[in-house]
């Protein structure tokens, strides 16, 4: 019965996705045959900072059908439109909450240098929640001219790292979470271990938060010629109403989204077009330019392919696809150099492991290998790095957190009280139950502290051989901490501030390719679109089943699939390498 039913409900999704993408094959030969017009002479680039950007394209399923682009996309694009004579200029909306430190810090960057070319960037707001973060102010504060709608409020408060602490629960449920970890800034499971923070969780965030805020602070106040000191005591004082964000040079005139795209068309000219960002085609490098590869990865780092889920809207970070992809490009002769762009806190360190491998065999092929980190690389982000020949980090990328816990929720004493007894039959030793529902014996916890001292101690040694450390020195460093991308620099965890723009250049220099010379940059796995992106996706079972169960809006809220991640490899068992759940504001 559970298998009729099982091939039901896989008939019944097969036949609604039959018609939706009917529909959608329909809509796209529509628009082919009414797409006739040229492509304008002046042209405006659009980018809406509101809309949910994942930081890579994603590779398969419904997202890589609609063509989305990620994040690391439009930064090469606003970069490429500086050599196109007909982009004039670009038109921002302003994001009212959080992008995320690392991504404004990237995206203002590039903005300086299309801004210094020669072209104009104006940028709306509509102001921002008091929790926001300066990340979404910080984003457009390099604009030549920042609009704000009149009558709102810009809050670009301090930063905030939420933790949520389970332990209260569990206690009322009789879970024990039998977590242990490596080592005391490791820090992770105190979402399940603790009440409230451990004095080393407290200092590591606290730390990381002054150095992300300083340096959110000391860039609006060059963007906008003001003394640090005052910047900071006027952010800090709270939402700001519009008129006050005038005066106070925080923005430049007071008007309505409207009002600034007709400032921008008269920049540009009364011909001009506005095109979005998503859909301009950049200027490419002519064939015969050298080849650098691209190769992502964004989430949680698991073994597998990672690729099968048809409602995914990130490239993903399975194992066997990102190694893959990493040794097909090396075994390319006309690949110089590969870029490694790396957004994630961690997860299996077997899968880790494996990516290491495949940089290390890239580099054997002769091929150097540059990291490019995200938004964060933390503890299993950190570890596929470490080997790279270069390491290249934003000021405010989260990374370090060279740590590693394992273990598991005991629940069997919360099964007992609504009467669920389970008892097992043991046969292979007393490990056989070291994961079951159970509390750990004496035995099986001294186990699990060798399993995973042998697991730490292959991380610092991996990450020592790959900076040039010894292992005492990693462990100085190590020991679970995380730290921004800035501080990082200076540990010798990373090499140079830089974004991903930064990590192409570098790949160029390390291939001894001239500075000023073009390359095509070759994406691996190469990149699917239309149909050839839901092909291996579009297998219905009870996996796709859930997949579409889990689309709603509480499950897409980045806070609670990182907890729901935690829980997922808590309850599961096992080892991680994963960095602290943390949520920034």
């Amino acid at each position: 019965m559970k298998t009729f039913l099982l091939s039901m409900a896989g008939a019944l999704v097969a036949i609604v996705l039959f018609v939706v993408l009917s529909f959608l094959f329909l809509m796209a030969l529509i628009g082919v045959a009414t797409a006739s017009d040229p492509e304008p002479d002046t042209v405006v680039l659009s980018l809406d900072l509101r809309e949910q950007l994942s930081d890579q394209a994603p590779a398969t399923g419904f997202a890589a059908f609609a063509g989305q682009q990620g994040f690391t996309d439009l930064v090469l694009k606003i970069d490429a439109a500086i050599e196109d004579d007909h982009v004039k200029g670009i038109f921002i909306r302003g994001s009212e909450t959080s992008i995320g430190s690392s991504r404004a810090e990237e995206l203002r960057d590039v903005l300086i240098d299309f801004r210094d070319s020669g072209k104009f960037v104006i940028a709306h707001t509509q102001g921002g929640l008091s929790n926001s973060g300066p990340s979404s102010y910080r984003a457009i504060s390099a604009a030549d001219e920042i609009w704000m709608q009149p009558g709102t409020d810009l809050a670009a408060t301090g930063i905030v790292f939420e933790t949520e602490f389970l332990k209260g629960l569990f206690d009322k449920l009789s879970i024990t979470p039998e977590i242990v970890a490596l080592y005391e800034y490791k820090n992770a499971p105190n979402s399940y271990n603790n009440e409230t923070y451990t004095e080393p969780h407290r200092f590591a965030l606290s730390e990381l938060a002054d150095s992300v805020w300083s340096v959110s602070l000391h860039d609006i106040a060059e963007d906008r010629g003001l003394q640090y000191d005052a910047l900071k005591a006027l952010l800090e004082s709270g939402p700001i109403p519009a008129e006050e964000a005038l005066s106070e040079s925080l923005v430049d005139t007071l008007g309505w989204p409207e009002d600034a795209m007709d400032a921008a068309q008269g920049r540009a000219g009364e011909h001009a077009a506005f095109v979005s960002l998503a859909d301009y085609t950049a200027p490419t490098a002519r064939p015969g330019a050298p080849m650098i590869a691209i190769v992502g990865g964004e989430g949680a780092i698991v073994t597998g392919g990672g690729d099968g889920d048809l409602f995914a809207e990130t490239v993903g970070f399975g194992s066997d696809r990102v190694a893959r992809a990493i040794l097909d490009a090396a075994d390319n002769d006309r690949i110089e150099a590969i870029v490694f762009r790396v957004d994630s806190p961690g997860g299996s360190p077997t899968a880790s492991d494996q990516i290491w491998n495949a940089v290390k065999r890239a580099q054997a092929a002769g091929k150097p290998v540059v990291v490019s980190m995200g938004s964060v690389a933390a503890s299993g982000g950190y570890y596929v790095s470490a080997g790279a020949d270069r390491i290249l980090a934003n000021d405010t990328t989260i990374t370090g957190s060279i740590g590693i816990f394992g273990g598991k929720l005991a629940i069997g004493e919360g099964l007992e009280r609504i009467g669920v007894n389970i008892e097992p039959v043991l046969v292979g030793g007393e490990w056989s139950t070291a994961f079951s529902v159970d509390r750990f014996t004496n035995a099986q916890r001294a186990q699990m502290v060798d399993m995973l001292e042998r697991g730490y101690d292959r991380f610092t040694s991996i990450v020592a051989d790959g900076r040039g450390l010894t292992q005492e020195e990693v462990h100085e460093r190590a020991r679970g901490r995380v730290w921004s991308g800035e501080d990082a620099v200076g540990q010798g965890l990373v090499d140079e501030i830089g974004g991903f723009r930064d990590a192409i250049n570098a790949a160029k220099d390390l291939a001894d390719i001239d500075a000023e010379r073009d390359v095509q940059l070759v994406y691996y796995p190469a990149r699917r679109s239309g149909f050839d992106a839901l092909e291996g996706a579009l297998g219905v079972s009870a996996e796709t089943a859930s997949s579409v169960s889990a689309l709603n809006e509480i499950a897409s809220d980045p806070q609670v699939r990182a907890l729901l991640e935690e829980l997922q490899a808590a309850r599961a068992g096992g080892i991680q390498a994963r960095g602290p759940n943390i949520t920034e504001r």
